[in-house]
């Protein structure tokens, strides 16, 4: 019986709220095992002036700490699961899904105006060229600017370089007690939420029976469905390339329905689709609008990114 069980994280102020969260909720679960946080800086962390895209994308903030649960440095991994890779590395598994925050991307302006308020050619900041490109058919006037960094360094750099507004999940600001600085929440009609957006990831080894059962008393089954069913959806898309992908789902009356997106770098080539179906097959549907999509010339869209 395990008396400690470290938890791996990177170091942000979010980052360890979200882990500190998963301790403290365990710790109530398990009051005779002490929890420890263990701060891992990724590569993702170390290169700040380079756009996501051009650096790897997905995985560059969880690698670290995969390794470090691999060798059994730590005993449990929590990322933001929008940062997650398709493919999990073999001898880990997703253990559990806690209940999704807020899925949607806003928008903080420096003068308070909202995005269609907002004055012609503005300068907007973002680390997405998801939010990006689905930005530009909101609005293709604006200048899009690289925004990297934590959250609150995101938020210090709309007051001190030259940026009108800002985007970013809600997530973050809501579980930081940020949420008055939202100008605008922007909705999934006009700007599709990245995958498993706003839900956190609790990343463990397989053979590890205790900390699985442990983990599973945190999980949402609910949210644990809709993200298997958008995460079902990027893996059958992704190809190594880098391009706006997004996919958001929802369950009402025990029906899911997923909507997905993909374009090409610069939003000429677009691909938008939604689907329901039982929630039980939550997995399946999100193949199928991959599969839909694919065949209309997503796959044509990937290879060409990919030369």
């Amino acid at each position: 019986m395990r008396t400690l069980v470290k938890i791996g994280t990177r170091g942000s102020k979010l980052a360890l709220w979200q882990a500190n969260w998963v301790k403290d909720t365990l710790s109530k679960k398990e009051p005779n095992i002490t929890f420890e946080t263990h701060i891992i800086k990724t590569k993702g962390d170390k290169i700040l002036d380079v756009p996501l895209s051009q650096v790897g994308g997905k995985g560059l903030f969880v690698k670290e700490i995969e390794e470090a649960l691999l060798s059994h440095e730590v005993d449990i991994a929590v990322h933001s699961m929008k940062d997650m890779p398709s493919d999990i590395p073999e001898g880990l598994c997703i253990g559990a899904i806690p209940e999704r925050e807020c899925p949607y991307d806003v928008l903080i302006s420096k003068t308070g105006k909202k995005l269609f308020d907002l004055p012609h050619s503005s300068r907007i900041g973002t680390s997405s060229i998801r939010r990006e490109v689905q930005l530009k058919l909101i609005r293709n006037d604006f200048n899009i600017l690289s925004l990297r960094g934590n959250l609150d360094t995101r938020i210090r750099k709309l007051e001190t370089e030259d940026f009108d507004a800002i985007i970013v999940a809600a997530a973050g600001l809501k579980r930081l007690n940020l949420d008055d600085k939202i100008t605008e929440y922007l909705s999934e009609d006009f700007m599709l939420p990245a995958v498993g957006q706003g839900a956190l990831c609790i990343e463990i080894r397989k053979e590890d029976p205790e900390i699985e059962i442990m983990v599973k008393t945190i999980n949402h089954e609910e949210t644990y469905t809709i993200v298997s069913g958008e995460r079902a959806f990027l893996k059958r898309l992704e190809g190594g390339c880098q391009f706006p992908i997004a996919c958001y789902g929802k369950i009402e009356k025990e029906m899911l329905t997923l909507t997905g997106f993909i374009s090409d770098i610069t939003g000429y080539n677009i691909f938008k689709k939604a689907k329901s179906c039982e929630k039980k097959y939550a997995e399946k549907l999100g193949i199928d609008i991959a599969e839909d999509m694919l065949s209309l010339g997503a796959k044509e869209l990937c290879i060409t990114q990919k030369v």
